[in-house]
């Protein structure tokens, strides 16, 4: 498979300009700096980051407070991403679920029909977006696409590409077509060595056939009702680079080598959760990779993010927060805990949303969300 020979690309000068300005970002400080600068019409203040790897920043919920921003409080409710369970073909190095061929913890017929009863009732959710794990895998993923169309809900299928390749799923492109299924597919580069090296040997080259494919069906092409979304996540510690300025290198590499063409690109940030926080400690980056976060906390972000306006739910029913929430086990901060103790979504607006450390990777930079970006700058 072709590698890139030309000069570096915004994805790897990225992850240089990060780590190099995170060099300074460890210094010890006992108490928060009074020093306030203003960003436009808000205003940011600095954040100390402990060398002490048990205390990494302050609370989350503190420095909302000290912007004038907190704490959280739900808005409508107008995503509900249902987490059908985790076992996927995959193993990824970053993977904050920790999925993979081995797990076993899969959504029953039984929670599968109870979502659909409370998105019946439900009128404010707009979308359903399904996520593992890979969701395809689950024997309900079908039914939760099919009744939630039918119940006219915009849906996304959080794809890994080399599960079209799996048996049984000779036919799942056909099928995501035919309901109109938005998918949004995992690409952290549009080189083979940087994919295969966070994502496993040969997922590059069976991730473009089935981009080739989906495009041959209509997905990603211009004016397609076919949405074709690609994420990008960095390889090491850094935050990714603009969003606006890698799709343009995406959507000219692609096409230029595979003739591929996709609607748009989302930049997420690694996450100091589960497995790759379990990659930070092992290689003595965590503290200094929560310092990375909590420096560039940017005060932007918060009105976009995506736990004001999502619910999360996991395999077994509970509700949670967020994605990132569900991995950790830290409860629905608006107080059911799984989906037999509530009737619909819309109660939830105005409650309380539970925050911690690992946020701060939501609100760093240009933030991070499972839609992209939240903001054109990142906090200086």
């Amino acid at each position: 498979m072709e590698e890139a020979t030309d000069s570096k690309s915004n994805a790897e000068e990225g992850v240089n300009r990060q780590s190099a300005s995170a060099a300074h970002l460890n210094e010890p400080s006992s108490e928060f700096s009074p020093a306030v600068h203003k960003r436009g019409a808000r205003q940011y203040t600095p954040l100390p980051v402990l060398n002490d790897s048990s205390i990494f920043a302050p609370h989350f919920e503190d420095v909302l407070l000290l912007n004038g921003l907190g704490p959280l409080r739900r808005t409508r409710t107008v995503t509900f991403q249902v987490n059908v369970g985790k076992r996927c073909n995959q193993a990824c190095h970053h993977c904050h679920v920790e999925a993979g061929p081995k797990r076993t913890e899969m959504m029953s017929r039984r929670v599968a029909e109870r979502v659909l009863a409370v998105l019946d009732k439900s009128p404010v959710v707009q979308t359903v977006d399904l996520t593992g794990g890979a969701p395809e895998l689950n024997p309900n993923f079908r039914l939760l696409v099919t009744e939630s169309r039918r119940l006219g809900r915009h849906v996304i299928d959080r794809c890994n590409l080399t599960v079209f390749f799996e048996p049984g799923m000779e036919d799942l492109d056909q099928f995501l077509a035919e309901h109109q299924v938005e998918i949004v597919a995992s690409l952290p580069c549009y080189t083979a060595a940087n994919v295969d090296k966070q994502r496993g040997l040969g997922v590059f080259e069976k991730s473009i056939e089935a981009l080739q494919r989906l495009n041959r069906l209509g997905y990603g092409l211009a004016g397609s009702p076919l949405i074709l979304n690609l994420v990008y996540n960095p390889l090491g510690t850094s935050l990714p680079p603009p969003q606006q300025r890698l799709e343009i290198d995406y959507r000219r590499e692609l096409h230029r080598r595979y003739s591929i063409e996709f609607h748009n690109l989302y930049t997420l940030t690694n996450m100091p959760i589960r497995r790759f926080a379990a990659y930070l400690e092992q290689s003595g980056k965590y503290s200094e990779y929560m310092g990375l976060l909590a420096n560039h906390f940017n005060p932007e972000t918060v009105p976009q993010l995506m736990c004001l306006s999502l619910v999360s739910m996991g395999w077994n029913g509970k509700l949670y927060d967020c994605d990132f929430n569900q991995m950790l086990e830290i409860e629905l901060g608006a107080g059911p805990q799984n989906v037999w103790e509530i009737d619909s979504l819309s109660d939830l607006s105005g409650k309380h949303v539970n925050t911690a450390h690992h946020c701060f990777g939501c609100t760093a930079g240009a933030g991070s969300s499972c839609g992209g970006a939240l903001s054109s700058t990142g906090a200086s």
